[in-house]
């Protein structure tokens, strides 16, 4: 085991009496206790309705094709999306998996999120939307950003996989756009295995999200809604497909554990707060190392190093000496992703110089965060910087 690692678990015995409840009950695919789950991480969030799905990723998925399929659609085949430069693979492809194009934009090199100063200049007549990604835990800036989409009559919404329990003029983040979503990974702020929530204020998205994510059917839906009513036989109603939908459903076990941990999220986020400040208060001076800085209330996804000065080329020697040292790290989530093989299969419009996104593809890595206290873990990191610096 290494002694800094990237993740841990966040269960103790309530997650595992959770588990259990649901094996003694019998009933194992979706049912109450996703329903439960979704009416408190809701409340918890802010948010009229939430939407579970079996990963942060479905969540994307869904969230995406919900728009497309709205009754007066917000996202069509051909319309254009901007998003950020840096995130996770599953941002980019829902868009093109409904025929959407994907106009990448350059992220702000100290936020690392989405750089707005940009985003103006990649406008088309084409553009419809932009996919935000709150990066690490850190909030975007979401007044700049909003300002731009109501100029434009552009459609936002929010990629919150890494940053449950951030906060902005505290409201949580997730719930700034038409649709939020989050991802409940064993690496996340809360774990459920594998699990994923969509956020929202719009019913009528709400309940096309819901026919989407199980088969495109009216089963789970009232009588009178947004989607497609219902003819009063119950017989009929349960086998009636009308979007093109998927099976992203979860588990009883996933909702079951969520419930248990979501009561445990604030605690889980005063740690990671704690353990920031310790990280930055030694490490926001540095001559060589930039770090991400804050906008809002992070909840601290991780901690993130990119190289400058006299260290920067120097990555592939400092991910030695970090092993050495049996501290884990990675690259700051895919870095630039356009750089990545699979960009030749995602149709997208002309890439614009991305410079912020290539220097943390080339000099950047994060390292973990957890829900306990990281002092000796920190020190250990801090030690180690520091006598990588003394070698050049």
């Amino acid at each position: 085991m290494a002694k800094y690692s990237l993740a841990s678990s966040t269960w103790d015995d309530e997650e595992i009496d959770a588990v259990n409840s649901v094996i003694k009950s019998g009933n194992y695919s979706m049912g109450e206790r996703v329903l439960a789950f979704e009416a408190e991480f809701a409340k918890k969030m802010g948010s009229k309705y939430s939407v579970m799905v079996n990963s942060g990723s479905s969540a994307n998925l869904v969230l995406v094709s919900g728009c497309r399929y709205l009754g007066t659609p917000r996202l069509l085949p051909g319309d254009e999306v901007i998003v950020p430069a840096v995130s996770w693979s599953t941002t980019y492809y829902p868009v093109t998996q409904i025929g959407a194009v994907l106009t990448f934009v350059d992220i702000d090199p100290n936020t690392l999120n989405i750089d707005v100063s940009k985003i103006v200049e990649a406008i088309t007549p084409k553009t419809k939307a932009i996919f935000v990604v709150n990066l690490l835990g850190n909030p975007a800036d979401w007044v700049s950003l909003k300002k731009i989409a109501d100029e434009h009559n552009l459609l936002l919404i929010e990629d919150n996989a890494e940053s449950l329990g951030a906060t902005l003029e505290g409201k949580q983040l997730g719930t700034f756009g038409l649709g939020g979503t989050y991802s409940s990974f064993f690496s996340h702020h809360i774990s459920t295995m594998e699990g994923g929530v969509i956020a929202t204020d719009d019913e009528e998205l709400y309940q096309v999200m819901k026919s989407i994510r199980a088969h495109g059917w009216t089963r789970d839906l009232p009588e009178k809604n947004f989607v497609h009513n219902k003819t009063g036989n119950p017989w009929d109603d349960l086998y009636r497909f009308v979007l093109p939908g998927y099976n992203v459903r979860p588990l009883e076990m996933e909702a079951a554990i969520g419930s248990v941990q979501l009561r445990k999220l604030d605690s889980f986020i005063d740690a990671r707060k704690q353990n920031a400040l310790i990280f930055q208060s030694t490490m926001r001076d540095s001559e060589f190392f930039r770090i991400q800085i804050e906008n809002g209330e992070s909840s601290w996804f991780g901690f993130s190093l990119i190289l400058q000065g006299k260290l920067k080329g120097k990555r592939s020697e400092l991910i030695d000496s970090l092993n050495k040292a049996e501290i884990h790290s990675r690259p700051i989530v895919t870095g630039n992703f356009t750089r990545n093989p699979v960009i030749e299969h995602l149709p997208h419009t002309r890439l614009m110089p991305l410079p912020a996104a290539d220097d943390i593809h080339e000099n950047g890595l994060f390292v973990g965060n957890h829900h306990y206290d990281l002092s000796k873990e920190i020190d250990l990191l801090i030690e180690t910087l520091a006598e990588f610096e003394r070698r050049f």
